[in-house]
């Protein structure tokens, strides 16, 4: 009997057992129907009546331009620049100390004051440049990625010199614009995605020093004219352009001030929706400012301009054209409504130094704001005369910029 009902236990036991057995695997199949469920309804974006679902802002794009100025290479800088042991012209010493200013750059912008119509014409400096090629390495090295090639020294090697850099840039990896080597090239615009920003380049200049452009070849070189600019900017717009940056070689040489021109040709530029204008060809620096015009229907519109970024490097001694810098303009484009807007411009003051005649490297670009300030925290790595030549550059090329 007793054996009986100890079977009857153990029976009711088991089956207690498979009871709860089945109802945790019936709970825990629930429970992954229950999650599965919930992923898809957020995967196909499906919610209930009563839930608004949120709204996602796209993140604002951002990006970093930076720009230099004329690369006039005079003959002392290319002599300079030359090894007797290899055969080959290596500018990148001079640039030592400045080259960690283009590291994070989204793009790097400068002009090409100089052909490059290689080493059967004879290497040459003023009046007619014709530089070794090998700067266009260089200058990729350093982190430029587009040259302008719009100026009044485009046709110093002529027609063929003028195809001859092109091709030069070509090999060492450097985009370029405001000369063509065919009407379809010039008709092409050069576009940029900035960090998902699509920004088109254009470069224009008042002329070629006198030397006509060959009668055929109107197409070699973009001249300044509001009527052609106006249809590179309408081109550009049409083919989906949110920001345009457009060099302009213009104004008087060795000038720190803009002329009546160039301030027309500003509010000109600004009017037809240009956001960035970069200035060249004075030699030396003039004001920068975030310009405002007023249009017809009484709205306003604004853009960043820099009149002169001045000499990046040269052999010239006059007043201020070894004052220089290196420009840094961040646009963002709104995530939300695509407007674009200028954030902030910033510039790293340089100074082009000579060491003399014997020097091994002769022509460096100091960053004068960091001899400053190595000099005031005694590194020793400065003399007392480089740290006073310093503070003056540094006061006169900010009073030029801000006047």
């Amino acid at each position: 009997m007793k054996h009986q009902r100890k079977n009857k236990i153990n029976i009711f036991k088991i089956i207690i057992t498979l009871l709860i057995v089945c109802a945790i695997a019936f709970g825990g199949y629930y429970g992954v129907k229950t999650f599965l469920n919930t992923k898809s309804n957020i995967t196909t974006s499906e919610t209930s009546p009563n839930t608004t679902p949120e709204e996602i802002i796209p993140e604002d794009s951002v990006a970093t331009i930076v720009a230099i100025g004329d690369t006039l290479c005079h003959s002392q800088n290319f002599k300079d620049a030359y090894d007797s042991s290899t055969g080959i012209y290596d500018f990148s010493p001079m640039f030592k100390y400045v080259e960690k200013y283009f590291k994070d750059a989204t793009v790097c912008v400068g002009n090409l004051e100089a052909s490059l119509a290689g080493p059967s014409r004879g290497y040459s400096g003023y009046p007619t440049f014709n530089t070794p090629e090998h700067l266009a390495v260089d200058l990729k090295e350093l982190g430029l990625d587009i040259m302008t090639t719009a100026n009044n020294h485009t046709l110093d090697m002529g027609y063929s010199g003028l195809t001859s850099t092109l091709n030069y840039l070509d090999e060492a990896g450097l985009e370029h614009t405001g000369s063509a080597r065919s009407p379809e090239e010039q008709t092409k615009i050069l576009f940029k995605d900035l960090n998902g920003i699509k920004t088109a380049f254009l470069a224009f200049t008042y002329g070629t020093n006198g030397i006509p452009v060959p009668s055929g070849k109107e197409y070699c070189v973009n001249l300044i004219n509001k009527d052609f600019i106006k249809t590179k900017i309408d081109q550009a717009k049409s083919e989906g352009a949110e920001l345009i940056c457009v060099s302009m070689h213009w104004g008087d040489e060795y000038q720190t001030k803009p002329n009546a021109t160039q301030k027309d040709l500003a509010e000109f530029l600004i009017k037809n929706d240009v956001q960035v204008i970069l200035g060249c060809h004075p030699h030396v620096p003039e004001p920068i400012e975030m310009k405002e015009v007023k249009m017809e229907d009484g709205s306003t519109k604004s853009g960043f301009v820099i009149y002169s970024m001045g000499n990046f490097f040269s052999a010239q001694t006059f007043p201020n054209t070894r004052n220089t810098l290196i420009l840094n303009v961040q646009v963002r484009k709104d995530g939300k409504t695509n407007k674009i807007s200028i954030d902030n411009a910033t510039y790293t003051p340089v100074y082009v130094y000579d060491n003399g005649l014997n020097a091994k490297d002769r022509y460096e670009l100091l960053d004068i704001e960091n001899i400053i300030a190595e000099y005031e925290a005694g590194t020793g790595k400065w003399s007392e005369s480089m740290y006073n030549l310093a503070k003056t550059e540094l006061d006169r090329l900010v009073k030029i910029l801000r006047t």
